[in-house]
């Protein structure tokens, strides 16, 4: 752990103690963008044969997301086929902070919102800071995961 650096937005912490330092959670706040206020928790299961492979990344929080699917996952390339041993934790946390400033809708989990950020940018905006108040979009409700007391 000795090598992160992480940017302002992120937090880190040990929700099973000192005894398991391979299982953390990191906490990005985007200071800018669609996400803008947004709290959003990720868990981090560092495998035994790290850094030769790479963690296993899921968002506890339900996000409006076109690279997060309502399940958790996360589509960032370097957690898969484009993972490299030079690549650390610093890498990941800052690839999972570039998702929130810049979602991306050529590679979705999340097809439906990876489409309304395509076609439709202010529809997405909206879509986003209901999710994030604590709404549905659609069918699906996404429990309030605002910073601060708006």
């Amino acid at each position: 752990m000795s090598e992160l650096n992480l940017p302002k937005t992120s937090t880190i912490a040990f929700p099973n103690g000192k005894d398991e330092l391979m299982n953390f959670e990191v906490t990005l706040q985007p200071d800018e963008g669609y996400y803008l206020g947004g709290s959003f928790v990720f868990t981090f299961q560092v495998p035994p044969i790290y850094p030769h492979e790479a963690p296993k990344v899921k968002c506890k929080t339900k996000v409006y997301h076109p690279n997060i699917d309502l399940e958790g996952n996360v589509c960032l390339n370097i957690l898969r086929e484009d993972w490299k041993p030079v690549l650390n934790i610093n890498t990941i946390v800052y690839g999972l902070n570039l998702l929130f400033t810049q979602p991306n809708d050529e590679d979705p989990l999340n097809q439906d919102a990876a489409a309304v950020l395509r076609d439709n940018p202010k529809l997405f905006e909206t879509n986003v800071r209901r999710a994030m108040a604590g709404g549905y979009v659609g069918q699906f409700f996404f429990p309030r995961c605002m910073v601060g007391s708006k």
